[in-house]
């Protein structure tokens, strides 16, 4: 019985172990380098084409006309 209570022990420390250094069943537990630079990538695209869209003349003439509307409005 020593014997066994042992080996479930050793197994448990072994497993922790393994664990503790990233060798865990998941394999592909994140995202990697490349992945973050990618959407890094594709989030600063989003936020250029978004910003052009904005300050376009006629979307920019449009929200000052919503603002002017709204500050105008009486209560």
């Amino acid at each position: 019985m020593y014997q066994a209570v042992r080996a479930r022990l050793r197994a448990l420390v072994c497993g922790a172990r393994a664990a503790g250094r990233g060798l865990s069943a998941r394999k592909d537990a994140g995202m990697v380098t490349s992945e973050y630079a990618m959407g890094i990538v594709a989030a600063v695209a989003f936020a250029v084409v978004l910003y052009k869209v904005v300050t376009s003349g006629a979307v920019s003439a449009e929200l000052q006309g919503i603002v002017k509307r709204a500050l105008d409005a009486r209560m």
